[in-house]
């Protein structure tokens, strides 16, 4: 097993290497250390000074890959390459444009994130594994037709009407708990209340459908037959039976998403006002504080392939034969 998982961890490090890489092309190559200065600076007539100091002033003055005006290891040190994406390896994100130290911020605001992101998860994982076992078990009746159609509905309406329509229906009408805010402690309670149950019903229709998918793949299985031929009950043998077998698929799709859930959900922090690393991304992009973008879409690709190995590793503890593949 360890065999398996350093050589899934090696398979991980080209592919965040390259992401590093685009990102830099992407910020750097494409999009100049001249561009950002004008759109920092803001003004229609800037003059080439102004660009000069604002580049010297965020590092942005070094040549891109080699400087040339350097000697031994600093040639490659004192460029933008190196001080600008090198670090990020290291989880060293620098400053931002505004001059606040990106590390800290991420520090504070990922919990946030998670009070918000991991509720949200958990409650409507289980929420939509029952819905989906329920519709398995009355399949083929009326019970399971209109489960399906009201899924159907549910994945057809916008995310952005159930944030809308509760706010106003369950924070402003009803006026039973607050509309945006955030607040530390057992106080973010009731802050969270809200996003957390809008969360879970935006999801229902694509998680509950999905769920049911996989059960029924199962449910046709000769396991299931010889199980029932036993005299086990329909309830025993899709609780005790199909949920277990099915437990690769639900790992691929829980695991992959725990890294990222530090990273926040851009909408939902944004519209509720939580301080989470979602609204900080949304903060950066309307400030165009390209340090901060920068280092979110770096730490988001290496969260996303950190959830990748962790899949990998999973699928060993669920089914030993992947440690042969």
């Amino acid at each position: 097993m360890i065999t398996y998982i350093i050589r899934r961890f090696l398979y991980a490090l080209p592919l965040l290497m390259a992401v590093n890489v685009l990102t830099f092309v992407l910020f750097f190559v494409v999009n100049s250390p001249d561009d950002m200065a004008r759109m920092q600076l803001g003004q229609k007539h800037v003059t080439e000074q102004a660009i000069q100091n604002w580049k010297h002033q965020h590092g942005y003055d070094l040549p891109l890959l080699w400087n040339d005006e350097q000697q031994g290891s600093k040639c490659l040190s004192e460029t933008i390459f190196y001080q600008k994406s090198v670090n990020l390896f290291l989880f060293d994100f620098g400053i931002s444009d505004s001059g606040r130290n990106i590390g800290t911020d991420i520090r504070q605001r990922m919990w946030p994130s998670l009070a918000l992101a991991l509720p949200s998860l958990i409650v409507g994982l289980l929420v939509n594994i029952t819905l989906a076992l329920l519709m398995v078990l009355f399949r083929n009746t009326y019970v399971e037709l209109s489960s399906s159609v009201l899924c159907v509905m549910l994945m057809s309406v916008s995310s952005l009407f159930y944030i809308i329509g509760g706010q106003f229906v369950v924070g402003k009408v009803l006026m039973l708990v607050p509309i945006s805010g955030y607040d530390y402690g057992w106080s973010a309670i009731k802050f969270l209340i809200l996003p957390v149950l809008i969360s879970v019903v935006a999801g229902i229709g694509s998680g509950a459908r999905w769920y049911r998918t996989l059960f029924l793949e199962e449910v046709e299985k000769d396991y299931v037959r010889t199980a029932r031929a036993k005299g086990l009950t329909e309830t025993q043998v899709l609780f005790k039976h199909v949920l277990k077998n099915a437990m690769i698929p639900i790992l691929t799709g829980v695991v992959v998403v725990l890294p990222l859930l530090f990273m926040g959900s851009l909408i939902m922090e944004s519209f509720f006002s939580i301080p989470g690393l979602g609204s900080y991304t949304i903060d950066a992009i309307n400030r165009q504080d390209f340090a901060i973008v920068r280092s979110m879409v770096f730490l988001g690709s290496a969260l996303y392939i950190a959830g990748l190995l962790l899949t990998d590793i999973s699928y060993t503890l669920v089914d030993p034969r992947v440690r042969l593949s």
